[in-house]
């Protein structure tokens, strides 16, 4: 690895591969915050411009986690344009604007402030599960009131997905922010969310291995609803038991709503709920 070029944007710094020109996004207001962690080729920035934030996410640059080219980070990001549009929904951040620039392409979002539940850049596991700071570590200190309310959220937004005949890929705790002042559960990522029918043309999909289906590693397997069961199921160990342990003794959510998690999450797909709608009646019923 060569050295990496430091960008100072106002009071903000940052590291990339190579140099990088930002004049357009210093035109846009005052750079606050840079979330330059992801492995994904792209960059976020905050900005804020007559006292209103915004999120901004650009491909193009040479970020220091990517280890792909950037032209193919930004046919992803341009290709995820009319996924925001036709996932739109209360509990997804808002598209404001998406635009090219000469050595890249920009969305920009409403701000949220919410934080990020696998904030990974500033607690690496296993500080992510003990150190006090961590969002993931204060979200498993709400009452158990609080965090089915965000996992409804969850489901909600995915019953839409599903509903627009969209697959959820590379949906996991990061992409999860959590207002810890309002309580309100935002997803901030859906860029690889694909229409169905999808097959799995990689072998081991984009994600994270806690929340992902057997089928996600396999090449040529179709990746559908019965998928994104797997991954409802898996986040609700994340948040309301023990994640990768997901035993009975590490649940706080009843023991009803513990054999739905448990039946979501089964290795053989057939033995899972069908669909998001199902596991989620099913969810619902057995919480009362």
């Amino acid at each position: 690895m060569g050295e990496f070029q430091v960008i100072h944007l106002g009071k903000v710094s940052f590291q990339l591969k190579e140099k990088h020109n930002f004049e357009w996004l210093l035109n846009m207001g005052e750079v606050f915050a840079v979330f330059d962690e992801q492995d994904s080729g792209n960059i976020c920035f905050g900005i804020k411009n007559d006292g209103i934030k915004k999120f901004v996410k650009y491909a193009g640059a040479k970020t220091k986690e990517y280890t792909g080219q950037p032209e193919e980070a930004i046919v992803r990001l341009k290709k995820s344009v009319p996924i925001y549009k036709e996932l739109e929904h209360k509990h997804l951040i808002t598209l404001l604007e998406y635009f090219e620039v000469e050595r890249g392409y920009v969305l920009v979002f409403e701000w949220f402030e919410g934080e990020c539940l696998h904030a990974h850049w500033s607690f690496p596991p296993p500080q992510k599960y003990t150190h006090p700071a961590s969002p993931y570590y204060r979200f498993k200190q709400l009452p158990i009131e609080r965090r089915l309310s965000a996992f409804k959220s969850i489901l909600e937004f995915h019953l839409n997905v599903e509903q627009k005949h969209y697959i959820a890929i590379d949906f996991y705790d990061g992409s999860i922010l959590y207002d810890f002042k309002n309580h309100i559960t935002k997803i901030c990522d859906v860029d690889l969310y694909k229409k169905k029918p999808f097959i799995n043309t990689m072998g081991r999909l984009w994600g994270s291995s806690r929340f992902m289906s057997p089928e996600e590693f396999e090449l040529g397997a179709a990746i559908d609803e019965r998928s994104n069961v797997f991954t409802m199921g898996a986040i609700a160990f994340g948040l309301l038991g023990g994640e990768l342990d997901r035993s009975l003794s590490k649940w706080e959510a009843g023991q009803n709503r513990y054999q739905a998690a448990r039946k979501a999450v089964k290795a053989d797909r057939c033995e899972r709920y069908a669909t998001i709608e199902e596991f989620n009646a099913a969810w619902e019923s057995l919480g009362k």
